[in-house]
């Protein structure tokens, strides 16, 4: 079949309109690398951004950390301070109340012993011998707690292990507290414990009329 004019300027045509989409699908492409390259230059800048950003969290980080274990030494001053402040205010009306009204001829303040590798310390040792024959653990706490009634309990049943001199003696205990709530206060007098709490700046007993007292 011969091939005539008209065949050949369809061709041409044809070749023309395809060179046409073949350039303008290379700019489509080449714009489409463009954009690519941007992005990952974007991403490049945003990576290193948000390193930046990390050596900077981990840097406020460590100062935070730094000030944290600052406070804690400070809290932990504080606290000292505090209980040694409230020791010290309860023990002159604790006295009075362990002279007067138990009869108490020996108070002694922060009493510690050791003892074969064990210690113990009392914030407040009275007792007296003769006929009562009697000895009482005070211990004195800013904000009384559940665990506080445990630890007083356990000082009053090791007692007579570090103080065989006392072994005889009828033994009570007493949690003097700054800040007590009700429904602790119903459990440490349950537990046959004395509780005193402070009133203008003293101390005094606040027990039921009819209190039966635990001894240990």
């Amino acid at each position: 079949m011969a091939t005539t004019s008209e065949d050949v300027w369809r061709l041409l045509a044809e070749l023309t309109t395809a060179q046409k989409e073949t350039d303008r699908q290379l700019k489509e492409t080449d714009k489409q690398l463009k954009e690519v390259s941007q992005q990952q230059k974007e991403t490049e800048l945003l990576l290193k951004e948000v390193s930046q950003q990390q050596k900077e969290n981990a840097q406020q980080q460590k100062e935070t950390d730094k000030q944290l274990k600052e406070l804690g030494k400070q809290i932990g001053g504080l606290g000292t301070k505090f209980g040694s402040f409230t020791e010290g205010l309860a023990l002159p009306s604790m006295e009075t109340i362990l002279r007067q009204r138990f009869g108490m001829e020996v108070v002694s303040p922060s009493v510690r012993v050791s003892k074969e590798g064990q210690h113990l310390e009392i914030d407040v040792l009275a007792y007296t011998n003769g006929e009562l024959n009697t000895a009482y653990i005070v211990e004195v706490k800013s904000h009384a707690r559940q665990e506080d009634i445990t630890q007083l309990k356990s000082i009053l049943q090791r007692f007579r292990r570090f103080f065989p001199e006392h072994k005889d003696k009828k033994l009570y205990g007493i949690l003097a507290a700054v800040d007590l709530s009700p429904e602790l206060r119903e459990k440490i007098l349950q537990e046959g414990l004395y509780v005193a709490r402070i009133h203008d700046q003293v101390f005094e007993l606040d027990i039921p009329d009819n209190f039966p007292p635990q001894t240990y």
